[in-house]
């Protein structure tokens, strides 16, 4: 099962960066991004995340948190959110379920090759547990100013 808009998002506990155990049900009453990435340390997902950590303090006005997924383990996680200074936690998914539950995992091709990677996507959900919005095989730049302004509208709404 897949998420849909403006449907409930099944709820998930998930292991992230700082020993932390994250799960939706915990998070009613604030909105969330998660917002998932191919790989740490790549320009692309480094560019990504410095984006939101730049905006961090515009999300949580809007009272949203924001969390980043990949499939990389929480070693690598930690070095990545230290070497960045990243004020958000990072969400180890190894095991792909929350990958399969936000059906990001696509065939992709990389200099003629092809696999199964992650497309890079970001989801809002609202304080309800509620999908709200969704961008799917996002190109970075621009890219965390639309999300913040989809926050900010959901929370004066």
């Amino acid at each position: 099962m897949s998420v849909t808009l403006d449907q409930p998002v099944a709820d998930f506990t998930a292991e992230a960066t700082s020993g932390q155990s994250i799960s939706l049900a915990a998070l009613k009453g604030r909105q969330v991004v998660i917002y998932f990435y191919p790989k740490d340390s790549t320009p692309g997902c480094t560019t990504e995340g410095q984006g939101f950590r730049d905006q961090h303090a515009a999300f949580l006005a809007a009272n949203t948190l924001i969390y980043g997924v990949s499939r990389d383990g929480l070693k690598s996680h930690e070095n990545f959110k230290c070497k960045q200074a990243f004020p958000f936690e990072l969400i180890s998914d190894k095991d792909e379920s929350l990958c399969q539950l936000f059906d990001v995992i696509k065939l992709k091709k990389l200099y003629g090759k092809e696999y199964l990677g992650i497309d890079r996507s970001t989801f809002l959900i609202d304080k309800n547990g509620v999908l709200r919005q969704e961008w799917r095989g996002v190109k970075v730049p621009g890219h965390v100013d639309a999300v913040l302004e989809a926050a900010q509208a959901l929370d004066k709404a």
